[in-house]
């Protein structure tokens, strides 16, 4: 039977952005598909007309969600997450669910102290009112630009927000934001299993979202596990880099990386 790969997104991207993926890992004979997260509709239209369906989910229920997918799985499947879903990936390999994680420009998990302004100002746009906590909030082209686009062409952004972007609960963000003062935090990862299967962290040396230094400080949250953790660095790409003309480079790098792990 093939390897099943799970793809996962983040906040205000539609599953729908991993197609490209999804479509390289089937051609190299794996099982790839993107499921949603809990409320996202099956087109991007469809997700704007209902961003009420979005609304007050945290990242325990995004957990859950795929959890119960990968109940369903003939086995345990590599999980490949962008954002906030390079956060559930590496929940969920935490949590034994995964046989393998890549978690690209991961929101940070807790015990992760940088806190840059750039981040904060790509959260603004929800985290400037406690009532987004159970809200759908989506971002304006410019400041999709300034959080996903910046190392890419305005035009190129504004055609992968036109493409792409939807409404994202804003309940993440304020759960994310408050972890290392909450000692129950939903965005806790259990980062020294032992017997968990390999991770790979990536990280944009340009990305406005999740620096490179919180990539790396996340890096060093997995120092007391002997369990492979790697870093792959790309200094000129920013948080758009799943999704932009460049992706290929960085999905080759994960499959280079999955075979050397015999995945």
């Amino acid at each position: 039977m093939t390897t099943p790969v799970i793809f996962i997104h983040g906040l205000w991207l539609h599953a729908s952005s991993w197609q490209p993926w999804v479509d390289l890992f089937t051609e190299r004979g794996y099982d790839a598909s993107a499921p949603g997260w809990p409320g996202d509709a099956e087109t991007v239209e469809q997700t704007r007309a209902d961003p009420e369906a979005l609304a007050g989910r945290g990242i325990d229920d995004v957990v859950e969600h795929y959890a119960a997918i990968f109940a369903t799985l003939h086995a345990k499947p590599i999980v490949i997450g962008h954002s906030f879903g390079g956060m559930i990936a590496q929940k969920l390999l935490g949590l034994d669910l995964a046989a393998a994680a890549v978690a690209i420009d991961a929101a940070q998990i807790k015990g992760v102290l940088p806190l840059p302004l750039s981040t904060l100002r790509s959260g603004f746009p929800v985290l400037s009112n406690p009532a987004n906590s159970g809200r759908a909030v989506s971002l304006t082209p410019e400041q999709f630009r300034y959080a996903f686009g910046n190392a890419i062409s305005e035009q190129e952004s504004r055609e992968l927000f036109d493409r792409f972007s939807i409404p994202a609960p804003g309940k993440p963000l304020f759960e994310a934001a408050a972890a290392n003062f909450n000692p129950h935090s939903p965005a806790k990862v259990e980062t020294g299993n032992e017997s968990r299967g390999p991770l790979l962290l990536m990280a944009g040396g340009k990305d406005h979202t999740v620096p490179e230094n919180v990539v790396r400080a996340t890096l060093k949250q997995y120092r007391h596990s002997h369990a492979v953790t790697d870093i792959v660095d790309f200094p000129d790409r920013a948080h758009s880099l799943t999704i932009d003309a460049g992706w290929r480079e960085v999905a080759e790098t994960a499959l280079t990386w999955l075979k050397e792990q015999n995945l």
